[in-house]
């Protein structure tokens, strides 16, 4: 059977990229059945009963990973699209993003969008924020509207990897897809005053081959939530809290209430950030009160 990569899903149909042109593909009814879906990122065997006619897709080959909101398989890295003005900059939001990301062990890269609106005071605070989160370990890339250098300081970021451009509708993904791809004209979303976001401009889920790597855009979405992760799993995807937790006295300790907690005593001596910690414990406190899933 012929192998490919689904680089876009739309309407029922996969079309699936065999190295030369993409052919449109249905999925076989055994899927349906087994609860299964292919995703755009899979790696799928395919068959074709003659030239030129819909291929149908037999298999789907083992992944990396996967996320479920954006539907996508497969990813290297996840670029974290967050403008600081129209709509503000939100940590709690921008954690949520990372921590799924890190869940699904998909690395996380921040794109800050809008940084030429931005008042000095305002400048000053948002740098604060951003010397935080790259003594954390992450990468932040700080944009500009109109800025010449953008293709040239993504292409090493992207080059050789599949990554995806994620983030609130309005923050600028499409402006920065065209950007990257000027042919590809992506119709940009106007910001909804009264709500203070965008309308979504992206509907479906489609690779897309740039700087030598492949990019996926995404709906616009608002939110993470947090179905598939437990409460013992929480920490690992705070990597500050990582790194201090195996000082914990007591093994599988959750920072909350227990004695002797290394990761409590870090946030009183500032070597975590209070903010972030916040938001943890809300997350945490958001996991204990889902509903149990049987």
């Amino acid at each position: 059977m012929a192998q490919g990569q689904i680089r876009k899903a739309l309407s029922g149909y996969y079309y699936v990229y065999d190295g030369k042109e993409l052919i449109q593909c249905r999925g076989r009814g055994v899927f349906r059945n087994r609860g299964e879906s292919p995703l755009v990122g899979d790696l799928v065997e395919y068959t074709l009963e003659t030239e030129g006619s819909d291929g149908t897709i037999q298999k789907i080959m083992d992944r990396q990973n996967e996320l479920v909101r954006p539907p996508i398989a497969n990813i290297d890295q996840g670029i974290l699209v967050f403008s600081v003005k129209e709509p503000n900059f939100n940590t709690i939001l921008l954690d949520r993003f990372l921590v799924v990301l890190e869940s699904f062990h998909v690395h996380p890269i921040i794109c800050l969008t809008k940084m030429d609106l931005l008042q000095d005071d305002e400048r000053e605070e948002l740098q604060g924020y951003i010397a935080d989160y790259e003594n954390i370990g992450y990468t932040v890339l700080q944009t500009y509207k109109d800025e010449e250098e953008l293709v040239e300081r993504l292409q090493p970021i992207l080059k050789g990897k599949t990554s995806v451009l994620a983030g609130q509708s309005g923050v600028g993904k499409s402006t920065l897809l065209n950007t990257l791809i000027p042919d590809l004209n992506l119709k940009t979303g106007i910001i909804s005053q009264s709500l203070g976001r965008g309308k979504h401009t992206t509907r479906h889920v489609e690779l897309i081959e740039v700087c030598d790597g492949l990019l996926a855009d995404t709906p616009g979405f608002s939110s993470f939530d947090f179905d598939e992760i437990e409460k013992e799993e929480l920490g690992a995807c705070f990597p500050e809290i990582t790194r201090i937790a195996e000082n914990c006295k007591f093994r599988g300790c959750l920072h909350l209430k227990e004695p002797k907690c290394a990761v409590k005593v870090a946030v009183e001596a500032g070597e975590i950030r209070e903010y972030r910690y916040k938001h943890y414990e809300q997350f945490m406190q958001e996991i204990m009160d889902r509903k149990p899933r049987y």
